[in-house]
């Protein structure tokens, strides 16, 4: 085509005419030329040239489905996400309220056993309080009675007057009170 058109330049400056005159024979020999590269380039590029651009049509649509899907599991995977998220911040509310829940009644049974332990603690002591208070009042007892049968005794002993008697009681009161 490149070469018609400079065929037609020379003879059109050799002829003496100027570019804008019509000449038919190089008009019929471009259509000719035209042609023919256009049945060159149909029958070894249009189809290659068709091909590729399939080609890359189908490689486009192709993207744009796997975009799509890769989109889709992405949204999924961010929506399985955000319920996992919420399920497990469910979850450590409950655990957290189970766990107060516990604590509070742990606590309330320990106060209680607490309660139950000092209370027997406080029995056994007034028991043991009571006991030794009538061991003590026992021990009291023998210890006045074997006082005054030893004063009666060394008071039938001597067999003396009122103040004799009240001698021998004082005496042997103190020799108790030393011992």
């Amino acid at each position: 085509m490149l070469a018609n058109i400079l065929l037609g330049v020379l003879a059109s400056e050799s002829g003496g005419g100027s570019l804008l005159d019509v000449n038919p024979g190089l008009i019929i020999w471009t259509i000719v030329t035209f042609l023919i590269l256009l049945l060159i380039l149909k029958k070894v590029a249009w189809k290659p040239i068709l091909s590729a651009l399939d080609q890359r049509e189908k490689d486009i649509k192709d993207s744009l489905e796997k975009a799509e899907k890769a989109k889709e599991d992405a949204q999924r995977i961010l929506d399985e996400n955000q319920a996992n998220l919420a399920k497990a911040e469910e979850e450590s509310k409950k655990i957290i309220e189970q766990s107060r829940s516990y604590a509070e009644n742990l606590k309330e049974q320990m106060l209680k056993e607490s309660k139950e332990q000092s209370k027997k603690i406080i029995e056994d002591a007034a028991e043991e309080i009571d006991r030794k208070k009538d061991s003590a009042f026992e021990e009291l007892k023998d210890e006045v009675a074997k006082i005054a049968v030893n004063a009666a005794e060394k008071i039938m002993k001597q067999n003396l007057d009122a103040d004799k008697n009240k001698h021998i009681v004082d005496s042997y009161l103190k020799d108790v009170m030393k011992n």
